[in-house]
């Protein structure tokens, strides 16, 4: 078996835990988007994901990803737009937007109004508008980055202004040694705080999807709403070294 039908016999599985998922929350499978988490793999397995049809790649860090992305995408192609659609998926710097924004489709980790000034500033330099997931921290862990739950209508309202900037989502982390309970409630918390946002003003109307879910908790969060789901292990495998 090659590297690539393995992918999409891990892909075909994963599609599957999917469907199932929806079925028991009465969703439907085509409203769940999977991103395959490429940071811990090689260049050359991430090139066989985008074989094996795997479309949105994330990543944590611009450090390990620049090889991945000039590999695939290529320093001279058209950025962003060609070869498959790239997703941050990390805690961003302020000095790392120049090399993120631009080559990174979405951005799943806005967190500070210094951030949203720097990736609008950016996308102004670009003529390009970035979709933006607010990263909200449910669980409260001190280790973890994102807004607090409370302080999440006033962030969105201090950012409507930047045109570079588009809202679409939150994006919450549950805790890693959670039980099902723990987790399912911060899950059900992002999607109670985006119902709020929704219904609260038709100015975040637009701010519809939920990133959550990783390898170990994914059929949960989409029973809880996630839209899009961050999958590693579980359908990139991980490599040593």
């Amino acid at each position: 078996m090659t590297q690539v039908q393995e992918l999409q016999n891990r892909m075909s599985l994963v599609e599957q835990k999917i469907a199932d998922a929806c079925k028991r929350a009465g969703r439907r499978p085509e409203d769940v988007q999977i991103i395959a988490v490429t940071k811990y793999v090689s260049v050359d397995t991430t090139r066989q994901a985008v074989a094996a049809g795997m479309r949105n790649l994330g990543e944590n860090r611009w450090q390990d990803a620049a090889a991945k992305w000039s590999a695939i995408s290529g320093e001279n192609d058209a950025g962003a737009d060609a070869g498959p659609i790239w997703h941050f998926i990390g805690s961003l710097q302020t000095n790392k937007v120049k090399e993120v924004v631009g080559r990174f489709t979405y951005i799943h980790s806005l967190d500070r109004l210094s951030l949203a000034e720097a990736i609008h500033k950016r996308a102004l330099q670009l003529d390009i508008v970035v979709p933006c997931f607010i990263q909200v921290n449910v669980s409260g862990e001190q280790s973890k980055h994102g807004l607090a739950p409370q302080q999440l209508r006033e962030f969105v309202q201090s950012i409507m202004p930047y045109s570079g900037i588009k809202p679409i989502g939150l994006m919450t982390m549950a805790p890693l040694d959670a039980d099902d309970e723990q987790t399912r409630a911060v899950f059900r918390g992002l999607r109670v705080l985006r119902d709020e946002l929704t219904q609260l003003s038709s100015d975040y109307a637009d701010i519809q999807h939920l990133s959550m879910g990783m390898s170990g908790d994914f059929e949960m969060a989409i029973e809880e709403g996630a839209t899009w789901v961050r999958l590693g292990t579980i359908l990139v495998g991980k490599e040593e070294g």
